[in-house]
C-alpha cells in the first residue's frame, strides 16, 4: 500500500486537501471520484510524513512555468504520441515518466491527473497560463471538439517553432542599436558630469568669455552635475509611469497608436502582427475549426490590441454572412488591398487555409528583410549621433585651447 497526498474540489467547487493510502495511484483516483471529489493534483510518498510535506508544497499553489523549448518538445511528442493512437492518459503518463527536469516532470503530472480525473485537456492546460497561453489552450479546445487533437497539436508545435524563430529575428535586429544607444548616453553622460566640470575650472580662471557652443556645453555639465538625483528621478518616475500607462488597456492602445504611426517600424510591428494572424488562421482552418472560431483564436495571437480590435470588428461581419476578404478590407493597416484580394480569389477557390500560409511565408521573408534594412539603417544613424554629440562635446573644450592666446590677453 502506498501513500498519497491530494489536492481535489469539491462538489460545491471548493479546494480541499488530504491524504489516503491506496494500492495505485489509479485506485486513488477512483476512491477520490466515489468521493465526490474531483482531482487537481495527486502525489505518491514513501510514508504519511512524506506525504503531509507534498500536501504542504501542493497546497502552496506556486504557479509551474516551463521553458517554451520543453513546452514545444512536450506538444510535438504529444501530438505523436495520439497519432500512433496511443490514449491521451497512456500519453501524458508516458511524458511524465520521461521527464527530466523537475518542474516539467511536476506539471506533466499535475495534467495527468487533472485528465484522468475528467477534465480536458484544454481545461487541464488552462490551469497553467504561465506555460500555455491563452491561444494554446483555445486550439487545443478546438481540436479536442473536433476531433483531430493530434493534428492540432502538431500544428501548435510547427507553430511555436516559427513563432520563436520569427522573434528571435526581431529581437536580434534590435540588440545592436539598444547597445549603441545605451554606450553612447553612457559617455555623454560620463563627459557632462566628469570631464567637463575639469576643463570650465580651468576656463574660469582666465576670466574671459568663451565661445557660445562652450558656453552652452558647460551651463548643460553644470545642471546634470547639480541635479543629477533630480534627472535620475525623473528618468525612474518617467519608466514607472509608462509601465503603468503600458498595463492599462487605454495607455497600452495609445502606445500602440503611436508605435504603429512611426514611419519604419509601424510598417514592420504591422507586418509582424499580419504574419502571426496568417499562420494561426490558416493553421485552424486547415485543421477543420469554423472559420469564426478560428477568427477568434488568431486574433489573440496578433499580440497587438489596436490591431486586434479591426480583427474584431472584421468577426462580426462575417458572422453577419460578409465574406472574410471583404471584412478584412476596412482595416488596411493590417491588411493591405493586396493581401485582401489573394484573400478573395482563395475563398472563390477554397484554398484559404493554403493561401494563408503561403501569404505568412512570403510576409516573414518580406518581414526578415525589413528587419535587416532597418538595422542597417538604424546602425549608421546611431553611430552619427553618438559622433556628434561626443564631436560637439571635444570642439566646444577645444576651441578656447585653440582660441588661448586670445583669452589670456
Amino acid at each position: 500500500m502506498s501513500v498519497f497526498a491530494y489536492t481535489a474540489l469539491s462538489k460545491d467547487g471548493q479546494r480541499t486537501s488530504g491524504t489516503l493510502t491506496s494500492d495505485s495511484r489509479a485506485t486513488a483516483l477512483a476512491e477520490m471520484t466515489r468521493k465526490g471529489l474531483r482531482p487537481v493534483t495527486i502525489e505518491e510518498a514513501r510514508d504519511l510524513e512524506a506525504a503531509k510535506k507534498v500536501q504542504g508544497r501542493a497546497h502552496a499553489g506556486k504557479p509551474r512555468k516551463v521553458h517554451a523549448k520543453t513546452i514545444e518538445a512536450f506538444t510535438r511528442e504529444l501530438a505523436n504520441l495520439l497519432a500512433g493512437g496511443v490514449p491521451l492518459a497512456r500519453s501524458l503518463s508516458l511524458l511524465r515518466r520521461e521527464a527530466s527536469q523537475p518542474a516539467a516532470k511536476q506539471l506533466w503530472n499535475d495534467i495527468h491527473d487533472d485528465v484522468v480525473g475528467g477534465t480536458s485537456l484544454g481545461d487541464a492546460l488552462a490551469k497553467w497560463p504561465g506555460s500555455f497561453s491563452t491561444v494554446y489552450v483555445a486550439m487545443v479546445r478546438a481540436g479536442e471538439a473536433g476531433g483531430f487533437l493530434d493534428v492540432v497539436l502538431g500544428q501548435i508545435a510547427d507553430f511555436r517553432a516559427r513563432e520563436q524563430d520569427l522573434i528571435g529575428k526581431v529581437k536580434a535586429a534590435m540588440v545592436y542599436p539598444i547597445i549603441l544607444a545605451i554606450l553612447a548616453a553612457g559617455v555623454v553622460t560620463f563627459l557632462m558630469a566628469f570631464f567637463i566640470p575639469q576643463f570650465s575650472t580651468i576656463f574660469a580662471s582666465f576670466g574671459a568669455d568663451l565661445p557660445v557652443i562652450t558656453q552652452i556645453v558647460i551651463a548643460c555639465s553644470n545642471v546634470l552635475k547639480r541635479y543629477i538625483l533630480v534627472v535620475l528621478a525623473v528618468l525612474v518616475v518617467a519608466i514607472f509611469a509608462w509601465k503603468r500607462m503600458a498595463a492599462t488597456p487605454g495607455g497600452r492602445r495609445r502606445i500602440e497608436l503611436a508605435v504603429l504611426g512611426t514611419p519604419v517600424l509601424g510598417r514592420v510591428v504591422a507586418q509582424f502582427a499580419l504574419v502571426r494572424f496568417a499562420r494561426m488562421l490558416g493553421t485552424l482552418v486547415g485543421a477543420g475549426v469554423p472559420l469564426v472560431g478560428a477568427l477568434r483564436v488568431a486574433r489573440e495571437a496578433i499580440g497587438n490590441q489596436t490591431l486586434a480590435d479591426t480583427v474584431s470588428r472584421a468577426i462580426e461581419q462575417v458572422q453577419r454572412g460578409e465574406p472574410l476578404s471583404k471584412s478584412l478590407a476596412n482595416s488596411p493597416k493590417l491588411f493591405p488591398p493586396s493581401v485582401v484580394e489573394m484573400i478573395a480569389v482563395a475563398e472563390e477557390t477554397a484554398r484559404l487555409d493554403k493561401e494563408l500560409l503561403r501569404l505568412a511565408s512570403s510576409y516573414e521573408q518580406d518581414l526578415d528583410r525589413q528587419l535587416r534594412l532597418l538595422v542597417s539603417v538604424a546602425e549608421p544613424a546611431m553611430l552619427f549621433v553618438m559622433a556628434g554629440l561626443i564631436g560637439t562635446i571635444v570642439v566646444s573644450m577645444l576651441l578656447p585651447v585653440f582660441n588661448l592666446g586670445e583669452i589670456v590677453h
